[in-house]
């Protein structure tokens, strides 16, 4: 049965020992927070109990780790079973699935952003100046930068990792802009983008 974009499944806790219902999703981005920095994931199924993930390459080693959702929301985990790019881990404290699965907004919806830090060189026609990121999603970037920019001015901005984009400025607040990339990063691309800046290791075979 679908249920919120899920798919109620009925368990036989004999076979599967899970003795919590399970919801099966067929793709809900989220990002696992840890030490070794913020990834990407795509939530499978989730119970009261423990939640089933997947990423885009190997997973984070770091044992104190926390799912965070597109609205903010976190939950600590434990894992307890790894295989490729799978995993399963369960929730420190017992969740209420239905507030995973319906995310609570108390601001506009939005794309899931990485905070990563980068140093970048904006240019434009006229311009050249260093930036840091602030934060990234697969549709553009919050930068800091001592330089000025118009709205709606269009820039190329390169960094370790992020090789020749053009973006549109979108908004700005003192020495804080909103980029919009012309071309956004497809989930993958995104997510393997952001483990080359953050933890080139998990990239290994």
């Amino acid at each position: 049965m679908e249920y919120g974009g899920f798919r109620h499944e009925t368990v036989d806790p004999v076979t599967d020992q899970r003795s919590a219902p399970r919801f099966l999703s067929l793709i809900r981005a989220a990002k696992l927070v840890c030490g070794q920095g913020e990834f990407l994931c795509v939530i499978r199924d989730v119970s009261a109990n423990g939640i089933g993930l997947r990423t885009f390459h190997n997973l984070p080693t770091d044992p104190q780790l926390a799912l965070e959702l597109q609205n903010g929301e976190q939950f600590e985990l434990e894992e307890v079973r790894r295989e490729g790019f799978d995993a399963s881990y369960q929730f420190r404290k017992p969740i209420e699935v239905d507030r995973l699965i319906h995310e609570t907004w108390n601001y506009p919806k939005r794309q899931l952003r990485l905070n990563i830090t980068v140093p970048l060189v904006i240019t434009t026609l006229t311009q050249r100046a260093k930036a840091v990121t602030l934060n990234l999603s697969q549709q553009g970037a919050r930068i800091e930068c001592d330089q000025i920019f118009s709205i709606d001015q269009t820039v190329r901005i390169e960094g370790a990792g992020i090789a020749d984009v053009r973006a549109k400025v979108r908004w700005r607040r003192d020495e804080n802009y909103g980029l919009v990339f012309e071309n956004t990063y497809s989930l993958r691309e995104f997510a393997l983008t952001a483990a080359a800046l953050q933890c080139p290791a998990m990239l290994s075979k």
